[in-house]
């Protein structure tokens, strides 16, 4: 699994279709505790020290079930620039209902992903193409979306971790962009500190890297660190 934390330049697609008020309610019926808590931010896309980028995002109720919405601009030091979206619909246990996203670079791109029973069914379209489906199944409902460069989802998945439990948790997780699952596994590292203040640590290993993630009392996320890339993502 390729875990794209890098900036990256090409994105993609336009949204195709639109899942209903009514789908998100029945859903969102059959979920279990609530697991979110309202959280509305900005963050700055750090590249080597260097900005590169900031996104702005939204998690809020939203149908009987929770919206997790992004809005990314990456402008690299190389030049040219790249916009990226995605909006996350979830029921209130983690399990995701759909997924939609679109990015503007050279070419505007998109898809929408329908979940239902393990299965991901993804319509992808891209300029000029014809729209291209394709079902990926997992052996859960619980599912990790972590789309490139809309870190806001790092904050969910802090959320969908089981904290009560702690210890190393396994997760299915679809990076849409890429159309790629894969397996990650998240630990809490207790207390950790960065710029003189002290957050609860959470770590995600993927089978490319290691992401830290610094989060504040109520588990919201605050910074996001991936040394081997040299990136970091912090809020304001």
């Amino acid at each position: 699994m390729k875990l794209r934390i890098s900036i990256a330049l090409t994105f993609g697609i336009v949204v195709c279709a639109v899942l209903s008020i009514a789908a998100q309610k029945k859903a969102a019926a059959t979920s279990g505790p609530v697991v979110f808590v309202q959280d509305k931010g900005k963050l700055t896309i750090k590249l080597g020290g260097q900005t590169v980028g900031h996104e702005e995002f939204e998690i809020a109720p939203s149908g009987g079930g929770w919206l997790a919405k992004g809005l990314a601009e990456i402008k690299p030091p190389e030049g040219g620039s790249s916009k990226v979206s995605g909006s996350l619909t979830l029921q209130a246990d983690g399990a995701p209902i759909s997924y939609d996203w679109s990015s503007q670079a050279e070419k505007t791109n998109g898809a929408h992903i329908l979940f239902a029973n393990g299965v991901a069914r993804i319509t992808l379209e891209m300029q000029g193409a014809r729209p291209f489906q394709q079902d990926l199944t997992f052996n859960t409902p619980l599912i990790a979306v972590l789309d490139n460069n809309l870190y806001h989802q790092y904050g969910v998945l802090a959320r969908i971790y089981d904290w009560s439990r702690r210890g190393a948790q396994t997760f299915p997780v679809l990076i849409p962009q890429e159309l790629t699952p894969g397996t990650i596994t998240v630990q809490s590292t207790g207390s950790a500190s960065a710029d003189g203040k002290t957050y609860e640590g959470l770590k995600v290993n993927t089978s490319d890297l290691e992401i830290l993630l610094l989060l504040d009392g109520n588990h919201r996320l605050m910074r996001l660190e991936v040394p081997d890339a040299k990136v970091s993502v912090v809020r304001e």
